[in-house]
């Protein structure tokens, strides 16, 4: 792979000046080598001028993000006169980034947002372009878990957008009381009293993981490949857990369709994250609620279920044309203004430590359950591809209520699996 690299860069910088880009300068001209074990080292520091002319960035976002990306991005063009920008914009969520760019990585966009656990896996692959400029800046400006979750062996490979990518409880509060919420196992208990559901979705890697990780399940990277112990003696407690939490009336599973269109009726506490605050918001009115997750029982013992704590980057294809231009793009759509004005319109909650001192954002119900969330939330940087789907089916096999096989046997085939990739 580290003999194909280069090779392929060669071939997309002359297919890139073959294209007829007449304004198209030195400057312009792909400036990165490519590292022995990482990404791209970038060359293009503050020092670096834009270039001026006519510059064409492709810019990937997700579909609820399009209006706003464009805005912004317009915006962008409107404070550098000096230069015509050119936008051509994809619908590609933070989640698809990592696989749409390994389909074709010249035609993938020069600047996109993904999330922080698809890092590690673009990094190694020679995907992203290190950042140069302002480096300093941008580091001081965002929490640090943000910039950790955006860097790898020290080098800061991404822009921190959002410190929202985790999740936590809302309630009805008509239905719980503030103590009820502190234990799942009380919250089954009124919740089957009063003839409501809890939601969760177990048959996703990413929630189901707040089991393991509360009774201090380990994940890492050993040699590139993913570790994990959610098979030993805590992890078989938890797998108790789950059976018992999922075999109980009151539990209810889905997708966000499901938590929206059941809440406030069927369904009394869901875990989810900030992008259903609004619709969660509204079906609730004054009886909407949110909180960290509950405790357990695991064992003998009260657990507190933890989460994973993820951060949303934009990062900028290490084969763009214009590196210069897509950093200052990048840095200028994770400025604090825009984070703020992602917040007012998305609702999503900050990396930058300004923009999350705003008033509004510390009054925002949603935003701040997360943070009471984040004192128990672990990052996803150790956290590759591969173990997702072993995980998600295990939680349906507990979801479907199947017990032909022994949880133990589930779990060895799980961490088998998620060791395999």
């Amino acid at each position: 792979m580290k003999k194909v690299i280069p090779v392929m860069l060669t071939l997309c910088m002359c297919i890139t000046l073959l294209a007829g880009c007449s304004q198209t300068t030195q400057e312009n001209k792909p400036t990165a080598g490519v590292s022995e074990t990482q990404g791209i080292e970038g060359t293009a520091d503050e020092g670096t001028p834009a270039a001026g002319g006519t510059v064409k960035l492709r810019v990937w976002a997700g579909q609820d993000d399009q209006e706003l990306i464009q805005d912004m991005c317009q915006s962008f063009a409107a404070e550098h006169p000096e230069t015509t920008y050119e936008f051509e914009f994809g619908v590609v969520g933070e989640s698809d980034a990592r696989a749409r760019y390994s389909e074709d990585p010249a035609a993938a966009a020069d600047v996109f947002s993904i999330a922080n656990d698809q890092l590690r896996d673009l990094v190694n692959s020679s995907a992203l372009y290190e950042i140069t400029r302002n480096k300093e800046e941008i580091i001081a400006n965002n929490v640090p878990g943000s910039v950790e979750s955006a860097s790898m062996d020290g080098i800061l490979y991404a822009y921190p957008m959002t410190a929202d990518n985790g999740y936590f409880m809302y309630y009805d509060k008509s239905i719980f009381s503030e103590d009820d919420v502190k234990s799942l196992n009380k919250m089954m208990e009124v919740a089957n009293e009063k003839g409501k559901k809890v939601f969760m979705d177990v048959s996703n890697g990413w929630y189901i993981a707040s089991f393991f990780l509360g009774n201090g399940g380990k994940l890492w990277i050993e040699d590139g490949k993913q570790r994990c112990d959610f098979n030993n003696a805590n992890g078989l407690e938890v797998a108790e857990a789950i059976k018992e939490f999922t075999a109980n009336d009151a539990f209810i599973t889905g997708d966000d369709s499901i938590l929206q269109g059941g809440m406030g009726t069927s369904i009394a506490a869901g875990v989810s994250g900030t992008w259903n605050a609004s619709a969660m918001q509204e079906t609730l009115g004054e009886n909407y609620a949110a909180t960290k997750l509950p405790e357990f029982t695991c064992g003998d013992k009260q657990v507190q279920m933890a989460s994973f704590g993820g951060y949303k980057l934009i990062g900028i294809n290490s084969l763009t044309a214009y590196p210069v231009e897509a950093m200052d793009l990048a840095e200028y759509l994770t400025n604090e203004e825009n984070q703020i004005k992602r917040f007012e319109v998305r609702g999503l909650g900050p990396s930058n430590i300004k923009a999350g001192e705003s008033q509004s954002i510390k009054e925002d119900i949603a935003i701040s359950a997360l943070a009471l969330q984040s004192q128990f939330a672990f990052p996803q940087n150790d956290v590759l591809g591969g173990f997702w789907t072993p995980t998600e089916a295990f939680g349906a096999t507990m979801e479907a209520k199947d017990y032909s096989v022994s949880l133990q046997e589930l779990l060895d085939n799980m961490v088998s699996q998620i060791e395999m990739n």
